[in-house]
């Protein structure tokens, strides 16, 4: 999109009918009494302070308040290293820091800046090229194709790394990930190549019903891991980095040069222990859910006569997957609008983009609203939403 000043008047209108539908969007979302998720974005102020409402069942609030990460942080560090089976881990106030600050660390010890990563990978996507702006990292591509590296790539791969960087799961590709024996040979491979291994886990905690195994044994396969407070269990915010201890006091002071040693953090570390304590033992079932969702959702398409309809991956991997329709995006989009506005059940809550010409996915992911909904509930809604569809692109 150009800057609004040199806007065409096709181009304006079609950013004014983008943010009208995104306002609709979200306040169909607020008030459907049907969702798969209650995302926490779209929260009142009032409704994330409840989060706070059993603080006092995972940590002493008359302790004194953290200063400058002692504390509640500490002790959120210590669980934290703890589940992932991990010597130690430093919280960051934002993954991206977390993981710039790991993987500089690791290129100072190989003496290789090169990070070897999915051409999707979220720092490659979505985070304006902070490797290289920022912190003097060089990406280089393993592969662009819509799954996880396998082990002859990084094997194969015509040039030096001093780290490999997997993201598990692979959001962009559909929140993919491999499987158990696929990720040990990988980073196998890496090591073959004197290698060093970081996971990008923002949502690894949800990974662990692919792997049938615990956290702590897929985190093991890495020498440090980054994961999320809030992707996944609805913290205020906030990453931890878990590896050796060294690694994890060098990467304490990189924080504290990068801008991460807040003053105070308590609320967010508070939020993130009554996650792990409330929100990570229901993953499992979300995940189990969403494969019940996937199913209807490619039955009730069937159903409605769709020339064709994508799940990826046909089974989720973890509770959030994608959805691909053969439409104009705008159809589906305003369609799905339509559905929660009309029918209070708001079947794709997320954004719709672009998959190609004539190709429309979105996002979607089950948590605990989603438990409510059979199978038949899903097939229902797929039939509601056709109809929307067929009505919108004959308008």
């Amino acid at each position: 999109m150009t800057d609004t000043a040199e806007e065409t008047p096709e181009e304006s209108s079609q950013r004014s009918a983008a943010m009208l539908r995104y306002k609709r969007r979200r306040a169909a979302h607020r008030a459907a009494e049907r969702v798969l998720s209650r995302t926490s974005a779209l929260a009142t102020i009032r409704e994330r302070l409840a989060v706070l409402d059993a603080a006092g069942d995972v940590y002493d609030l008359d302790e004194p308040a953290d200063m400058y990460g002692n504390g509640i942080v500490e002790v959120l560090e210590e669980r934290t290293a703890a589940l992932l089976g991990m010597e130690a881990a430093a919280f960051f106030p934002t993954g991206t820091m977390a993981q710039q600050v790991a993987l500089r660390c690791w290129a100072a010890r190989t003496g290789n800046p090169a990070v070897a990563l999915h051409a999707l990978s979220h720092p490659e996507v979505h985070e304006r090229s902070a490797f290289s702006q920022v912190s003097g990292l060089r990406p280089v591509r393993l592969t662009s194709e819509q799954r996880p590296p396998t082990a002859d790539e990084v094997l194969d791969f015509d040039e030096p790394f001093g780290t490999l960087m997997l993201e598990l799961p692979l959001r962009d590709a559909g929140f993919v990930l491999p499987s158990w024996e696929e990720l040990t040979e990988v980073t196998e491979a890496a090591r073959a190549r004197d290698a060093m291994v970081h996971f990008d886990g923002a949502r690894l905690w949800e990974s662990v019903t692919h792997f049938g195994r615990p956290v702590d044994e897929i985190a093991g396969l890495a020498d440090s891991v980054y994961v999320s407070y809030y992707k996944s269990l609805g913290a205020y915010g906030g990453a931890a980095l878990a590896g050796p201890r060294t690694l994890v006091d060098e990467a304490k002071a990189w924080r504290h040069r990068y801008g991460g040693q807040l003053f105070q953090q308590f609320p967010t570390a508070l939020s993130a222990l009554v996650g792990l304590e409330r929100e990570l033992p229901r993953l499992p079932q979300y995940v189990r859910h969403a494969r019940v969702v996937a199913g209807a959702l490619r039955e009730g398409f069937a159903a409605a006569g769709l020339p064709w309809a994508r799940i990826q991956p046909e089974e989720p991997h973890t509770n959030e997957f994608q959805v691909w329709l053969p439409y104009d995006v705008d159809v589906v989009a305003e369609a799905a609008v339509r559905q929660g506005e009309q029918t209070n059940t708001l079947l794709f809550a997320r954004a719709w983009d672009r998959g190609g010409p004539g190709l429309a996915l979105t996002e979607v992911e089950v948590r605990a609203a989603g438990l409510e909904w059979s199978a038949e509930d899903v097939r229902k809604a797929v039939a509601d939403f056709v109809t929307l569809v067929e009505q919108v692109a004959g308008e």
